[in-house]
């Protein structure tokens, strides 16, 4: 087959303006007034927590985030989300020191301080003040700077859970080879520039597939398939098989990893697989998780339908057992 050429390529070569009118898609995010930030172990206006213009996330994007989202004044999963951001911080050598425990306590306070109990809770960790030039083991050592905020959940119309979105494909391509590609790094342009084409398109996603063809997530979310009444997710960093010799490029993701569960406990036979273009077109379903929309029926791609063109009765049962499950959580959490 030619370079280029394929179920892919054709794919791209069809496109057209389509997808949910703009007042169907999410409302952009406004903060409050006088919200407070935690800004390395202090509380301060959101307008006052600024960081150095050589913190390292600045000038050279170098750094981890997390987002969350809290119930009754608690996170969902939030310490999976913390040690998610550990381990990579301790993998990609930023750093080694991150309690888990202690960044959810410090994310918790932040939501008391503001008195919010429904929020998007961002916590980010830069590489502060890094020396690049760093040749011994006292000179590598620095404090990372972090930073916690939190928000308003963001209002995504009902009509897209009801309804389902449109996705393209996005027009890069993952490095399977690229040892930072299963983390969630500051450097997020590529995601979010693909993620603006599919807006400008009329689409509310778009699929990211690697160098090999295989499917690997969405922009901000992880993939699901429904066939044959199987729940089908591409293969996640840590869940190669030991004859691999690379990674995935797949970040782990805390809300897949809680549907995957509530999946095999409904007797859902889950699958981690290799997923190409031809499955995905083929699937009696597909839908996005993420902790800002949990779960999101995707019903075309590229303008052509996936399955009936509506939300199938999985996702549909999947998405109610996960609110189900983050408010008895958080409920629980609160005591």
């Amino acid at each position: 087959m030619a370079a280029g050429a394929g179920p892919l390529s054709d794919l791209r070569a069809r496109r057209q303006s389509s997808g949910l009118p703009p007042q169907h898609r999410a409302e952009p995010l406004r903060f409050p007034a006088m919200l407070k930030a935690w800004l390395d172990g202090a509380f301060v206006p959101m307008p006052d927590a600024k960081i150095s213009a050589f913190d390292a996330g600045f000038q050279h994007g170098i750094g981890l985030f997390e987002t969350m989202a809290a119930r009754h004044g608690r996170i969902f999963r939030g310490l999976e989300h913390m040690e998610r951001m550990s381990e990579s911080a301790r993998m990609l050598g930023l750093s080694d020191s991150l309690r888990a425990e202690a960044l959810v306590d410090a994310a918790e306070a932040t939501l008391a301080e503001n008195s919010l109990e429904h929020a998007r809770v961002r916590v980010t960790l830069t590489g502060g003040d890094m020396n690049l030039l760093a040749r011994t083991a006292a000179e590598v050592q620095h404090d990372p700077t972090i930073l916690i905020h939190v928000q308003p959940p963001t209002p995504y119309p009902q009509i897209l859970f009801e309804q389902g979105i449109g996705v393209r494909v996005a027009d890069a391509q993952l490095n399977v080879a690229d040892p930072f590609a299963s983390h969630k790094t500051l450097w997020y342009w590529p995601r979010l520039h693909a993620l603006q084409r599919a807006a400008a398109a009329g689409m509310q996603e778009a699929l990211w597939f690697d160098v090999t063809r295989a499917l690997a997530c969405a922009c901000v979310s992880n993939v699901f398939l429904v066939k044959d009444g199987a729940l089908i997710t591409p293969v996640a960093r840590g869940e190669e098989p030991k004859t691999t010799p690379l990674r995935s490029p797949v970040l782990p993701g805390i809300t897949r990893a809680a549907v995957i569960v509530l999946a095999e406990e409904s007797g859902l036979t889950v699958r981690r697989e290799r997923i190409e273009i031809e499955a995905v077109l083929q699937a009696d379903e597909v839908f996005l998780t993420n902790s800002s929309w949990h779960v999101l029926p995707v019903v075309s791609l590229e303008q052509r339908t996936i399955g009936k063109g509506t939300p199938g009765e999985v996702t549909r049962t999947l998405r109610a057992a996960l609110l189900e499950r983050i408010d008895r959580e958080t409920v629980k959490a609160r005591g």
